[in-house]
């Protein structure tokens, strides 16, 4: 216990306040779920023993949305079974504490906010349009709850896609390496095959976290210098994110969506770029002057930041460059003349080298 309390106090701040609300109400969850029977929620709902729906103030329910709209972001710490709890509470506080030393506490409590709380939302109008084309209201806005970390845990790697692609780790104990660029995409598809199998919650909640952490750190998100909003390298496009076969076709739609975002002022254009000065394509998407001359600047900056955090002690302090050239001007010897007995160009004499007063005491 002690060392647990220890890793926890050892956080930073809002890495330890993220990992608190996933503790509290998951453990507060699991406590009311004490109280409930499934057979009971079965005969209320209709749902196949799904408790949460007894804790409609707890977790996402999209009907119940108007008189709980906190649940779009408390949903989001709630896990309701044991292992997603521990999934979560081991990858919550290593992506948070990396995230929080780059960007800082603030950027990581809004980029977990907006991740949280758009993917609730889509969710719900998801449901809601599901409710409408199918006509089961019972099912999609009853029937279902929305809750867990995995919106965010996909956009932790999301945002380590940005930071770090070329990474690598071990996958399933050490059985394969991949590298961290690839991750998000696997994540994807474990979502897209359990919707298939009729799991759409909560894993499609995996499909809008990545799509929503993706836009707001492209589009969004004041990049380290705070010169512009959003990634504008290459390597971060939203092609990028498929096969080689498939980019092409890719970049065509979204360079099309982009533009129509520009046109009706909901994205503004990336007309110049701030690193080069260059103008750019206008309101063009795909192609952006000075921009991984820029990725390849943010990089070479966090990694110069990763290695002073190492560093175990300062190093000396070095004298003020001001002072340094006042003392190597006033120290360095006075170029000798060629010829000082030689008159002047025009007949002029020629000029001596002033002497101290007699009696007066130079300045040492």
């Amino acid at each position: 216990m002690p060392t647990i309390l220890s890793t926890a106090l050892s956080l930073p701040p809002a890495t330890r306040a993220l990992t608190g609300a996933l503790v509290a109400l998951s453990l507060l969850f699991a406590v009311l779920r004490l109280s409930s029977a499934p057979k009971d929620l079965r005969a209320i709902f209709g749902a196949a023993g799904d408790v949460s729906l007894a804790f409609p103030w707890l977790v996402l329910v999209p009907g119940n949305l108007v008189w709980a709209p906190w649940t779009l972001l408390t949903a989001a710490f709630v896990e309701t079974n044991l292992i997603e709890f521990l999934i979560s509470l081991l990858t919550l506080p290593l992506a948070a504490r990396y995230l929080e030393r780059v960007w800082g506490p603030t950027e990581l409590l809004k980029f977990v906010g907006v991740t949280v709380v758009a993917s609730n939302v889509i969710a719900v109008v998801v449901n809601i349009l599901e409710s409408i084309v199918l006509g089961d209201k019972a099912l999609f806005l009853y029937g279902m709850s929305y809750h867990g970390l995995m919106a965010l845990q996909v956009a932790f790697l999301v945002a380590f896609t940005q930071l770090i692609p070329e990474h690598q780790v071990q996958v399933f104990g050490g059985l394969f390496k991949m590298r961290v660029k690839s991750l998000p995409m696997l994540y994807v598809t474990v979502s897209n095959v359990a919707c298939v199998l009729g799991y759409q919650s909560p894993y499609i909640l995996i499909q809008f976290g990545w799509l929503v952490s993706w836009f707001y750190l492209r589009f969004i998100k004041y990049n380290e210098g705070g010169d512009f909003r959003g990634d504008r390298s290459e390597t971060f496009s939203f092609a990028n994110w498929f096969p080689p076969f498939a980019q092409k076709y890719v970049t065509i739609l979204t360079t099309f969506a982009f533009n129509l975002a520009v046109r009706f002022k909901v994205l503004p254009a990336w007309g110049i770029d701030p690193e080069s000065g260059v103008p750019g394509s206008g309101s063009g998407y795909a192609q952006v002057p000075g921009g991984q001359r820029a990725e390849a600047e943010r990089r070479r900056q966090l990694a110069l930041e990763a290695l002073d955090r190492r560093m175990a002690a300062p190093p000396p302090n070095s004298a003020s460059p001001a002072l340094s050239t006042a003392a190597g001007r006033a120290t360095s010897p006075a170029p000798p003349s060629p010829n000082p007995d030689a008159p002047a160009a025009g007949g002029a004499e020629p000029v001596k080298s002033a002497e101290a007063p007699t009696g007066v005491k130079e300045d040492a």
